[in-house]
């Protein structure tokens, strides 16, 4: 048995941050009710990355929507509305990420639903919080990144700001939520009581650049110095760093250039034997191991790099990655079946439970698909 099942989650939630969150859930064997409104649902089932389609959904829907079921609800109409408060009644957690405010306008806030149900654990996504002049700003994630101070960390020192191509503030406030949840359910057992559990966007950037920002708070804010060349970490010295050879590409981690110029038979890195001089050189002694691997490929400086126990990697593409021994040990992808006999292969959830990676192969919901069936379960009566 997955450790969540039998718990019932409410996603009222839509794009990635909430939906992610109630999709980790699931992985863990929760039962998870997608309410969504009538018509048009998560805003997410007409959001697609690279034009590609399920049927009449985006393929990013079913990626964050595969295993649960929709429920359809005209929140604005006191009969559905009522159904929805039935359903609450006997939820374990419900997650939500409208604007602050919105909840309360229509009766399913924080304070009326413990009222409903003292026991129900209500998690929250917002962009920036619920207080403060940033409040009300669009939660989007490339908007986020661009104000949290993340994009001045990737590039080259003569680059713009930079932001990561992935919805990372998204990512890491579902998962960030999912923690807060597992707390309130410890609590809860041992309470009886469930609470309230927040998470914005903006906050878990900055807790994502606790390292470099702890060192900005307290080394006299000095600016991020990106490397000018290979630059993979603003506040590490050489040869951290993506590096071109001959053919394909090496990635180098912490290490001595004492060390690494032993290894590439470079009487010029030997000559920085001081590890201080390995920040404040950085650049040139970037550059200097950027001529010497460019002279071979990656194959054979691996190779050489690997036998000394030097750290170090391939950098794949992602056909390269997944033709690999190595991710295939890993068996992170499986093919979900749609209703139309045609399947999707789609990533399994990184958890394992007593040796099992846990996934649901059910594809996401049809909009309203399952609405006659949570009426029957959950004993609630007819809307019209």
């Amino acid at each position: 048995m997955l450790p969540l099942t039998g718990l019932v989650v409410l996603d009222f939630s839509q794009f990635l941050a909430g939906p992610s969150a109630a999709l980790r859930l699931a992985d863990m064997g929760a039962r998870v009710i997608k309410v969504e409104r009538p018509h048009s649902g998560d805003a997410s089932r007409n959001l697609s990355l690279n034009n590609q389609w399920v049927n009449n959904d985006s393929l990013l829907f079913h990626t964050i929507n595969r295993g649960k079921e929709s429920f359809t609800a005209n929140l604005k109409e006191p009969r559905e509305l009522a159904q929805v408060k039935q359903l609450i009644a006997q939820a374990d957690i419900l997650i939500e990420n409208f604007r602050p405010g919105v909840m309360d306008k229509i009766g399913l806030g924080y304070e009326d639903a413990r009222q409903i149900n003292p026991r129900l654990i209500y998690a929250s996504v917002t962009g920036y919080g619920t207080e403060g002049p940033w409040a009300k700003k669009p939660g989007q994630d490339l908007l986020v990144q661009a104000m949290s101070g993340l994009t001045w960390l990737n590039g080259n020192g003569d680059q713009p700001p930079t932001p990561f191509a992935l919805s990372v503030a998204d990512s890491l406030a579902g998962a960030h939520l999912v923690e807060g949840i597992l707390a309130c359910l410890i609590r809860r057992a041992k309470t009886r009581l469930g609470g309230r559990v927040e998470v914005s966007l903006m906050e878990s950037l900055l807790s994502m650049q606790f390292e470099v920002l702890t060192t900005w708070l307290n080394d006299g804010h000095q600016a991020p110095c990106r490397s000018a060349q290979n630059n993979a970490h603003a506040y590490l010295a050489a040869p951290y760093g993506i590096y071109a050879t001959q053919k394909g590409y090496i990635a180098l981690a912490m290490g001595s250039v004492v060390e690494l110029g032993k290894i590439l038979q470079s009487a010029a890195l030997a000559e920085y034997s001081e590890p201080a001089e390995w920040f404040s050189h950085r650049d040139e002694i970037k550059q200097v191991i950027a001529g010497i691997l460019a002279s071979e490929t990656a194959s054979f400086w691996l190779a050489r790099l690997e036998e000394a126990g030097y750290w170090c990697a391939e950098v794949n593409d992602w056909a390269t990655l997944t033709a690999s021994e190595g991710f295939r040990a890993l068996d992170m992808t499986h093919d979900v079946q749609l209703e139309d006999d045609k399947t999707i292969v789609m990533l399994k959830s990184p958890l394992r439970f007593n040796g099992t990676r846990t996934a649901t192969s059910r594809p996401a919901p049809i909009l309203g698909a399952d609405t006659t069936r949570i009426r029957a379960d959950f004993n609630l009566p007819e809307a019209d």
